[in-house]
């Protein structure tokens, strides 16, 4: 018996594929594919985040991407509305090198990596919605917006970063034109950095697109800025008269139900070499520094930067990514002279617009400053094993919960306040869930806030994985002094009357995990120095 399909019964057929096709795995029969894929464990590196996501030339990159930045990619979702998964979902990281038509739109690149994800990783999610935590953007008693004309460009522009110029704090700008206040608010957890650590949902009622600007201090620099301050919070408020509050939201979210670790393998022929991370500034500028010079670093939106009286020595080390004294050998005694670098670097190694953190790839920027010195200073090295001290991360009485191995890996960053009135300190935070301590010992070497001056070594014997938090101030906060007298809760969390107030790593490690660090040598590879000039070439 045969049967005629009718018009009706072909739109429910669709229907009903699409819904298993997001239901059941990322890919619909219809959706697009790329037309070529090179999906591969990353190479070990130091950048600890997801690089690239623009299409150039007919490719799009992803590198040092973990499952969760894929899928949050994929899905257009922030990190935090991806539920679920194995353990190793934002441990585990991969490189994404596709080929498709140049003309392809933003809209169905992603179709295109969710297909990928599906067909490599047999990834397979459904949609739901949960309570999660969330700002709500929120008129207060007078809005002070400017409607827009229409004219100009539209978005929301970081024009200065908040930042320490010997002792003055600089507050950070930025102007938005002819933008929605549902695109405001889809933008500020970029803009607001550490102030904004959920998602911002719009319940203003204002229609239209506006302009405004928006002046603030950073969080890091609220102490030293004493009275003068302003947060995030009371800029929203006072110039914009709009409020954020923090709230439990329902919101729609990707929930993970099954996914490979291991992609399968490449199609023959389609392996591809990475288009390259740029070794080279696209301009750089490097002269002696004036006597008495203020050291001052700042990276800046566009892939501009400038270091303001650093030591040679210490650039050597940035761009060897070494800490320690006697991780460097072989060095004269005059590396400690200092030096202005000003540098551009080329779009290809920049990571977003800016807005939120560091605005480029670590890896390419480490291999250009490596180039700049190896072209001024004629520098030469090579790597060799050594004796040299490390902090061996050893167990006094461990003070940690034993996790779920069910649960995701990974260490959370966080910053806050300690203290009230004149005592009032920021803090940094890491709260690790199902971790090792090897990798505990790692994230402190990559990311202690500076208050980890040699490599870390996992000495504490602990076997299986925890969960745990320690906070303590960072030295570069504790050295700005205290004393504003700030007390900040518009964001609805008061701040804490902490009598731990100004810990160091090593005591907070101590009295919170039971844990120690110890100076102890090791051997381990050091950077040898062959030949150096003392003087650089001309510009």
């Amino acid at each position: 018996m045969q049967f005629k399909s009718s018009p009706r019964l072909a739109l429910l057929t669709i229907a009903v594929v699409s819904g298993i096709a997001f239901g059941q795995s990322a890919s619909a029969l219809l959706s697009p594919k790329f037309d070529s894929a090179d999906v591969h464990v990353s190479a070990p590196g130091i950048t600890p985040a997801m690089t690239g996501g623009a299409m150039r030339g007919g490719r799009y990159e992803l590198h040092h991407a973990a499952m969760l930045d894929l899928i949050r990619t994929a899905w257009g979702v922030d990190a935090d509305r991806v539920i679920g998964g194995p353990s190793w979902l934002e441990k585990d990281r991969f490189d994404v090198i596709a080929k498709t038509a140049a003309a392809t739109s933003p809209d169905q690149m992603l179709l295109m990596l969710r297909r990928l994800l599906a067909d490599r990783f047999q990834l397979v999610v459904h949609d739901d919605r949960k309570l999660l935590p969330a700002f709500v953007l929120a008129t207060g008693r007078r809005p002070q917006l400017k409607r827009a004309d229409g004219t100009g460009d539209t978005g929301c522009q970081l024009r200065q970063q908040s930042t320490n110029i010997a002792g003055h704090v600089q507050n950070a700008v930025t102007a938005c034109r002819n933008v929605t206040m549902t695109d405001f608010a889809a933008r500020l957890r970029g803009i607001g950095g550490s102030y904004i650590t959920h998602p911002v949902v719009d319940q203003t009622g204002l229609t239209g697109t506006w302009d405004f600007d928006i002046t603030w201090t950073g969080q890091t620099l609220l102490v030293l800025a004493g009275s003068d301050g302003i947060t995030f919070f009371e800029a929203t408020d006072r110039q914009l008269g709009l409020k954020l509050e923090a709230k439990n939201i329902s919101m729609p979210v990707v929930i993970v139900d099954s996914v490979n670790r291991e992609p399968s393998d490449n199609a023959p022929g389609t392996t591809q070499s990475p288009s390259g991370a740029p070794t080279e500034f696209e301009v750089a500028e490097i002269k002696p520094s004036e006597p008495g010079a203020t050291e001052h670093t700042e990276f800046l939106p566009g892939g501009r930067m400038s270091f303001r009286a650093v030591a040679l020595k210490a650039l050597i080390e940035m761009a060897w990514n070494i800490r320690g004294d006697d991780m460097l050998a072989s060095a004269p005694k005059w590396v400690d002279e200092r030096f202005d670098v000003i540098a551009k670097a080329p779009a290809a190694s920049l990571t977003g617009d800016g807005t939120k953190g560091l605005p480029m790839d670590m890896d390419a920027f480490r291999l250009m400053m490596r180039t700049l010195l190896e072209d001024r200073f004629k520098l030469t090295a090579h790597n060799e094993e050594r004796p040299a001290s490390v902090y061996a991360l050893v167990a006094g009485k461990p003070k940690l919960t034993r996790a779920d191995p069910s649960n995701r890996t990974g260490c959370r960053q966080s910053t806050g306040n300690a203290g009230t009135g004149a005592s009032i300190v920021m803090t940094f935070s890491y709260t690790c869930q199902n971790t090792t301590m090897a990798q505990f010992a790692y994230e402190l070497q990559q990311g202690g806030m500076g208050d980890v001056a040699h490599p870390v070594v996992d000495s504490t014997g602990l076997g299986g994985a925890w969960d745990f938090a320690v906070t303590w101030t960072p030295q570069v906060w504790a050295k700005a002094g205290s004393g504003s007298g700030r007390s900040d809760d518009s964001a609805g969390v008061a701040t804490p009357s902490d009598p731990s107030v100004g810990l160091t790593l090593a005591e907070a490690l101590d009295r919170q995990l039971g844990l120690k660090l110890e100076m102890q040598k090791r051997t381990v590879s050091v950077l040898v120095i062959d030949h150096i000039e003392r003087n650089p070439t001309d510009n």
